[in-house]
């Protein structure tokens, strides 16, 4: 029978880096071999350091079923298998159905709203009739029931359990049964068998894999609620997105009180969807038109604004481009981009001077996305550039106007993926006029009274779009 000895543990009252394994004689606020900070923590004591001890194990025989065999040989999935989920645009995010046995990790700022999210569909998984449990380590039972009331949530089938305690959460995951978990949050959940106060990396990464662990064993579903630091990253490991099938952030969505869920990680479907909800006195509400909602504060054409079609994952979303060119103050020029590629702005630039013939040298360029969108897709070009054009010589675009084309260094127009689709939806909020690469704009069927225009060049789009 094979054997394999793990490492040794260090000493009693020395510390590991609990992301690299580093053994330390002493504390430190960063670890010297993975740089990591924070990472640093007290070796655990004697009686829980079963883990890292020197103790040689026996490797268990494994099941026929468990086996290494033939990719051909293994049963598919069965997709009938998988939970609806009552709220459509969580579902289009989520790949269609959520798959029993996977870890859903659901990020984003304190106050965003995550909780309000994760109660308002753990209610609706449970009145469709799986049952649900919500554990709640930040709030009491009676805080829970107070927000449950103000979202209208009363299904029997919907468990919740105001425990800290990783044991507790166990204990009454394999007691109850149920097909969805809920652990809000992960950063508030500890155990005493792991080093560390809770939020802790050491807590925080093996209490989300004692979780994981559980859920696939029993093919219930988890959602983990974690925490973001200030720079915008999941507080935590890092491994812990690693752990988890699917990460989802949850952030604002411009101003006011709208909110985005988009996906990441997904190891079940896409991870370009994007969902949107206005977050109300009475719970969240699914938006399933948000072209609608991006362009509600358009007004009227002004210089430096172009509407670009992107695509948001299976479905198309109309998004307005801003660009403002001014002199610049200083002797050096600046250049912004917000929810857009910073260097295919700076390449843009160039390409307009160089091809184009503007002077933009002295002038500082600011570019953005409205609404908060992240735009990253290169088919937003030709609108980027049409709006710095714009705002240059201070003349709008012509009005009803689209535009979609990724712009090559020497000023062409390449080809953009599912223009047909794209053509669709601006025709469907009443744009008249959509300017695409020729390439694109030849096997695209009309599409109401819109008019596909194809043009080779940038500087051809550019003549047609400030005609």
């Amino acid at each position: 029978m094979a054997k394999a000895k793990l490492p040794s543990g260090p000493a009693k009252g020395a510390f590991f880096c609990s992301g690299c394994g580093t053994e330390l004689m002493h504390w430190a606020g960063r670890c010297p071999e993975c740089k990591e900070w924070d990472t640093v923590v007290a070796a655990p004591s004697e009686s829980n350091r079963s883990y890292r001890s020197n103790r040689t194990y026996e490797a268990r025989a494994l099941s026929p079923e468990e086996q290494a065999r033939p990719l051909a040989d293994i049963p598919e999935p069965d997709i009938a298998a998988r939970v609806r989920v009552p709220m459509p645009e969580v579902a289009r995010v989520l790949g269609g159905a959520l798959v029993p046995g996977s870890a859903v990790l659901v990020a984003g700022d304190p106050g965003v709203g995550k909780s309000t999210l994760l109660l308002e569909l753990a209610e609706k998984l449970s009145a469709a009739g799986s049952r649900c449990l919500y554990a709640s380590a930040e709030e009491s039972a009676a805080q829970t029931r107070l927000r449950a009331r103000r979202l209208g949530a009363a299904s029997p089938g919907l468990l919740v359990l105001a425990r800290s305690g990783l044991e507790d959460i166990l204990a009454e995951c394999r007691r109850t049964g149920p097909a969805v978990v809920v652990v809000d949050s992960i950063q508030m959940t500890w155990s005493p068998e792991y080093p560390g106060a809770a939020g802790s990396v050491g807590q925080v990464r093996q209490c989300a894999a004692a979780l994981i662990r559980e859920v696939k064993e029993s093919g219930a579903a988890l959602f983990l609620v974690g925490h973001v630091t200030k720079d915008g990253a999941i507080a935590g490991p890092r491994v812990l997105e690693h752990m988890v099938d699917t990460v989802l952030h949850f952030e604002p969505a411009g101003q006011g009180a709208y909110r985005q869920l988009r996906a990441v990680k997904n190891r079940f479907g896409p991870t370009d969807e994007v969902a949107f909800f206005e977050m109300t006195g009475t719970g969240l509400i699914e938006i399933p038109e948000p072209s609608a909602l991006l362009l509600g504060e358009r007004g009227e054409a002004r210089p430096g604004a172009a509407i670009f079609p992107a695509l948001g994952g299976s479905r198309v979303l109309l998004v307005e481009i801003q660009a403002l060119a001014a002199p610049a103050a200083e002797g050096y020029a600046h250049r912004r981009a917000a929810g857009l590629d910073a260097n295919r702005l700076h390449m843009l630039l160039a390409v307009l001077a160089r091809r184009g013939g503007m002077q933009l040298a002295g002038c500082d360029v600011f570019a953005n996305a409205a609404g908060g969108l992240e735009v990253p897709e290169p088919a937003a070009d030709l609108p980027l550039a049409a709006a710095v054009a714009s705002s240059l010589r201070e003349r709008p675009l012509a009005a009803g106007l689209a535009l979609a084309g990724e712009v090559g260094l020497g000023g062409e127009l390449r080809a953009v993926p599912r223009a047909a689709e794209r053509v669709r939806e601006a025709a469907r909020h009443g744009f008249r006029t959509i300017i695409l690469p020729r390439a694109s704009a030849r096997g695209v069927a009309p599409a109401g009274d819109i008019q596909v225009i194809g043009a080779a060049s940038l500087v051809e789009a550019l003549d047609k779009a400030l005609a």
